[in-house]
């Protein structure tokens, strides 16, 4: 109920705004200023039934005996070989998705900084897109409920500190780098290669690290797609948009770079392709 209040606070703010002939909303930087679903983790801007169904987008998993298992079995194995090598470790990184460290995952690939001072409004469009994608990936995610590819195999994974449900169908993980990356395919678009390859890179660490089937990752692909599109009908998701926008031309102009090891990931997802 606190939640809901806070967003038609938020909501009820910028229409007046508008209906005042203000053109000008600033979105929300500071997660202090918004109510979290758990410790750390902000709002979305959708609304839980404005959020797409993915019971009704997608299909089933893989069905057994089914040529599509075999590929996700196929994947699976093929993925073991990385474990302890470099792919294998930036899939251990891309399995966090709290902030600060989520907001350094597109980092090498816009070529900056991305954080909370020095992106305040990118780094918030990303953790309120995690929200939004991670949400809209729980009800086929409850329903199906279906079991990790490491627990079937009985093998180690590499977050073995994650508690980790059967819950793999659709990957929230896979979900929410798609949504990032397609979000910041239209901020930067002189990158799109870039970004759309980090995100697809994003989705197969959960395959890297034996926590999802291949079929998981595609199926959030559809999800965290589906959110995106949704996204554009939010106000205050364009708003924000367009602010960081602004912000990644400040950095380019300023000439400021990513503080990660740039060379050391690119190795590493060319090591794991």
């Amino acid at each position: 109920m606190l939640i809901e209040k806070a967003r038609n606070a938020t909501l009820a703010t910028l229409a007046a705004a508008l209906a005042s002939g203000c053109t000008t909303v600033v979105p929300p930087t500071s997660p202090a200023e918004l109510p979290q679903v758990r410790a750390g983790y902000v709002i979305g801007y959708l609304k839980p039934a404005e959020l797409p169904d993915s019971l009704a987008l997608l299909p089933p998993p893989p069905a057994a005996a089914s040529a599509a298992l075999a590929a996700d079995e196929d994947a699976y194995r093929s993925t073991r070989m990385l474990r302890d090598t470099p792919r294998w470790a930036l899939a251990v990184k891309d399995a966090e998705l709290g902030f600060p460290k989520a907001a350094e995952t597109f980092s090498c690939v816009l070529s900056m900084a991305v954080s909370e001072a020095a992106t305040p409004h990118l780094n918030m469009l990303l953790r309120r897109v995690r929200a939004d994608a991670s949400r809209a990936s729980d009800k086929a995610k409850d329903h199906f409920k279906r079991r990790r590819p490491f627990a079937v195999h009985g093998e180690p994974n590499c977050t073995p500190r994650e508690k980790l449900k059967d819950d793999a169908y659709p990957s929230g993980h896979a979900s929410i780098g798609w949504a990032w990356a397609l979000a910041l395919a239209e901020i930067a678009p002189d990158r799109v290669d870039a970004i759309l390859a980090r995100g697809l890179a994003f989705g197969q660490s959960r395959v890297v690290c034996g926590v999802h089937w291949k079929s998981d990752v595609e199926a959030g692909r559809v999800v965290g797609a589906s959110v995106v599109s949704r996204l554009h009908a939010d106000p205050v998701f364009t708003a924000q948009m367009a602010a960081a926008r602004k912000e990644i031309e400040a950095a380019r102009t300023a000439g400021l770079k990513s503080p990660l090891d740039c060379a050391a990931e690119a190795q590493a997802l060319a090591s794991g392709r």
